[in-house]
């Protein structure tokens, strides 16, 4: 087997939130044909339990330690005009003298590096065929912050957004391709930067179907004689806390009626996130160790997003446990599936009302089942993943199966 250098900004295990989902079956569709050596950071002390479950899928691992908190001050401290933030806070001499190791030691044919953060990794290796993962376009959420925050923050967001773009710009041109999550926001970073076009293409994501499957057995995690929506994902992470603060208090008082129950479901929820449990209609739950129990028995997913880039896991798993989701565009963008028929899409408050009382009364009863058959057939990981295996020149097809 050929060896293949893979570098990314966070822990890809366990693959339980959107760019450790990626990176993780990205790198199990690549162990068929690779010996993988994958360098990455650790941000959270609670995931290095599962270093050991991680380094058996991998012919070397390095693991660095990264503090937040000290990671913010080194990004101010290597601040330098033009350079984004993002730059300081990912720099480390220890992952770079890894690498530079792993090169020296092995016959490095092929680099990836997810997130234009682990560009500057991958330029250490040189005379092998680079790729770069940037997954979704990191400036643009930059620079909506900028839109939408006060005074001095905008400023900083705004800056971090316009450098940030031209960070990204430079690093397309320095790989041999740049992937982006879906078609829609490939061809929206050709817009921003039209010297791309040739060096981009579109690889999307996937979701386990065996996991994520619908099963009758799952114990029911909330009230039996109340209607659920659910929300899942991070919750300390903006675009998730705005858009579940946006239903709390946007949509959720025009349901009351059927006197439903909204469940947000997510490690580290933000303050905001656990005020809305005053109102006594919604309850926070923290991070859980399995949200399909939450998902089997939800009668309504949503993904208020308002700010959304590539696409969202939550949508796809819930589709996969053949629940009704109802997303804004902004959380559909990249699904190949039929809005009305898989799934409901609204952006304004008077048809999220709409759709969701129309979920809550019965009127979509075959909804789940048609999302389980939208994702089926086209999202199972060894069809989208399927391109890398010509990009990479891979020899022997994935193990992952395509369902019937």
């Amino acid at each position: 087997m050929r060896d293949l250098l893979y570098l990314c900004h966070r822990i890809p295990y366990p693959p339980d939130k959107g760019d450790k989902i990626r990176a993780f079956h990205m790198i199990e569709h690549l162990r068929a044909n690779f010996r993988i050596h994958l360098g990455c950071f650790i941000d959270d002390p609670a995931d290095a339990v599962h270093i050991p479950s991680l380094r058996a899928r991998v012919a070397s691992l390095a693991c660095i330690p990264l503090d937040p908190s000290r990671a913010r001050l080194r990004a101010l401290a290597r601040c330098r005009p033009g350079a984004p933030l993002l730059t300081g806070y990912f720099h480390d001499k220890h992952l770079a003298n890894w690498v530079r190791r792993t090169a020296r030691d092995h016959k490095i044919e092929r680099v990836i590096a997810y997130s234009a953060a682990m560009a500057p990794y991958a330029d250490l290796v040189a005379n092998t065929p680079h790729l770069l993962d940037m997954v979704d376009i990191d400036s643009e959420k930059f620079a909506a912050y900028g839109r939408t925050s006060r005074w001095p923050q905008r400023l900083v967001w705004a800056r971090e957004g316009r450098t940030l773009l031209a960070f990204e710009r430079a690093c397309v041109q320095r790989f041999d391709r740049t992937l982006f999550v879906s078609q829609a926001e490939r061809d929206h970073f050709a817009t921003l930067a039209p010297e791309s076009a040739r060096l981009t293409m579109a690889i999307g994501n996937g979701v386990d179907l065996d996991y994520f499957a619908p099963a009758p057995n799952y114990q029911r995690p909330f009230p039996a004689n109340r209607k659920t929506l659910l929300f899942t994902g991070a919750m300390d992470y903006r675009p998730n806390i705005e858009a579940v603060v946006w239903f709390a208090t946007e949509i959720l008082p025009k349901l009351a009626a059927l006197n439903p129950l909204l469940v947000i479901v997510g490690s580290n929820p933000a303050p905001a996130v656990r005020a809305l449990e005053r109102a006594g209609a919604v309850q926070v739950t923290g991070r859980v160790p399995d949200t399909r129990p939450y998902l089997a028995h939800a009668d309504l997913v949503i993904a208020p997003l308002l700010i959304g880039r590539g696409v969202q896991n939550k949508v796809l798993e819930a589709m996969a446990m053949a629940r009704p989701v109802l997303a804004t565009h902004a959380a559909f963008t990249g699904i190949d599936a039929v809005p009305g028929h898989d799934l409901l899409v609204a952006d304004t408050p008077d048809a999220w009302i709409a759709h969701a009382t129309a979920v809550l009364t019965g009127r979509h009863a075959a909804m789940g089942e048609a999302a389980r058959t939208a994702v089926q057939a086209h999202h199972s990981w060894a069809q989208t993943l399927a391109p890398l295996d010509a990009l990479l020149g891979a020899t022997q097809p994935s193990p992952q199966k395509i369902p019937a």
